[in-house]
């Protein structure tokens, strides 16, 4: 049986989950670490269109932008999930190309436990072997889900 690789993490902060939702998609721009783009120019702004078929995108300074991501689904207070068009040579593919990231929001005592998994990695195509260990490693998601974290006031493990 072949299993098909994918990335799954996790993280509880101290909001209700509505908030925790809230937070998540309107302030993705202070989540996702500057450093973390394809531009060849410093980034401005990230940018997550927050309803089925919107865009996530870099903004560089200079105006130009790069479409890294599609927004396939919205269920406020519960699901995102967006299509990720970044593939394992770190170039834009073509959205039948891309793999999928799913985070969901559940209640959790006082706080949201959030789960972020990615998956599909294999329709990348060749290369696609390496990105479980660059997306799920010290400098992939769990990042992203440690600054949401401090962001929502706690310092919890991913």
């Amino acid at each position: 049986m072949t299993t098909t690789p994918e990335v799954l993490r996790t993280v509880t902060v101290p909001l209700p989950v509505e908030q925790a939702f809230r937070m998540f998609t309107e302030q993705f721009d202070r989540i996702k670490p500057r450093d973390h783009n394809l531009m060849e120019v410093p980034v401005a702004r990230t940018v997550m269109e927050v309803r089925p078929g919107g865009r996530i995108l870099d903004e560089a300074e200079d105006g130009t932008q790069c479409v890294w991501g599609e927004v396939l689904a919205v269920e406020p207070p519960g699901l995102l999930r967006f299509a990720w068009l970044i593939g394992p040579d770190w170039q834009i593919q073509p959205r039948e190309n891309a793999s999928e990231v799913e985070v969901r929001f559940t209640p959790d005592g006082d706080g949201t436990l959030v789960s972020l998994r990615h998956f599909r990695l294999d329709q990348h195509g060749p290369g696609a072997g390496s990105m479980p260990a660059a997306l799920g490693g010290d400098n992939g998601w769990p990042v992203y889900l440690g600054r949401f974290a401090e962001l929502a006031g706690t310092a919890a493990a991913v």
